[in-house]
């Protein structure tokens, strides 16, 4: 009775509240023939019809559980991409693989984020590897897979020798391969702020979306200039801010602050169509109690319902 008192005093948090429930609730319910799952898609869908909020653009970086094991400075972590989705309570999956794991096929990890509503997968994987065989096999995916809306280039330019993981002709040769089902999927990739002097022009022309990170914690008072640099340098491309949980350019802890700002200006970003989403990295350091990760969940489930414009 208490708890129905406290949300009945303030409409707000309980409208918030019941939506946070719901999507946690919806998840878990996940049955092996996949039938709860459409039902939430139906929801999420009838949602988006009606206002996009915030949350609708929230998006999660996951691999799978235990991959920073003994990297990163970093205890292990024994969270999974859904659990770690499910306790951010954001709608979206960016899922990548490290150092080649998971081993193709990919399939019945796909099918745990069948309850998403976007799923991108990575075709370069961490540290820039790919291979003809593993973007083969990505690439098929969506046939299967509706809900996977994208693919990822993760680590993908490099300061010495080739410019990128793939060539320049490498990629319109994947360009041509992104209709599946007669639908486009969206070809993503990874920009660190001290790549934006790289020569990474000609690759950039060819992708959708941009995902834009700050590797060191101390870099993100430049966080604004930077952000503006690159938008001079990819007017047309798509945007996503990355939001760091944990300091991994220097194996530290995110400093309070510093987690807030990123989320504060991913805020006002998102509402001014500046950015299209925003991505917290990640799943893999969601169960370690850190600071930085118990506020940005109470963030999210505080500002997750406000409507995007």
């Amino acid at each position: 009775m208490k708890l129905l008192t406290d949300f009945s005093a303030n409409p707000k948090v309980l409208v918030r509240q019941v939506s946070t429930l719901f999507f946690t609730f919806a998840l878990a319910l996940v049955a092996a023939n996949g039938e709860p799952a459409q039902v939430v898609s139906a929801v999420a869908d009838a949602s988006l019809t009606e206002r996009t909020t915030l949350r609708d653009r929230f998006w999660i970086w996951t691999h799978v559980a235990g991959s920073y094991k003994g990297v990163f400075g970093l205890p292990d972590s024994r969270m999974t991409p859904v659990e770690g989705a499910v306790y951010l309570g954001v709608p979206n999956v960016l899922f990548i693989r490290f150092h080649e794991k998971p081993e193709i096929p990919f399939d019945q990890h796909a099918i745990a984020f069948r309850p998403f509503k976007r799923v991108v997968w990575s075709l370069v994987g961490a540290s820039g590897q790919t291979s003809d065989e593993e973007r083969k096999h990505v690439l098929d995916l969506p046939n299967r897979f509706p809900n996977i809306t994208g693919f990822v280039m993760d680590d993908f330019f490099r300061e010495k020798g080739p410019t990128g993981s793939l060539s320049v002709e490498q990629l319109k040769n994947l360009r041509s391969q992104l209709v599946i089902g007669g639908k486009k999927r969206d070809l993503y990739v990874v920009l660190y702020q001290h790549q934006l002097e790289f020569p990474v022009t000609k690759h950039l022309d060819l992708c959708d979306k941009i995902t834009f990170w700050t590797w060191k914690a101390e870099d993100l008072g430049k966080l604004e200039s930077s952000f503006e640099r690159l938008e001079k340098l990819a007017p047309n491309q798509g945007k996503l801010l990355g939001c760091y949980l944990w300091d991994f350019g220097t194996r530290k802890t995110m400093p309070l602050n510093l987690m807030k700002k990123q989320c504060e200006l991913g805020r006002r970003w998102l509402k001014e169509a500046r950015i299209e989403g925003m991505i917290f990295l990640g799943s893999n350091v969601c169960d370690l109690e850190l600071e930085t990760v118990e506020w940005t969940r109470k963030w999210i489930a505080e500002v997750g319902s406000e409507p995007l414009h």
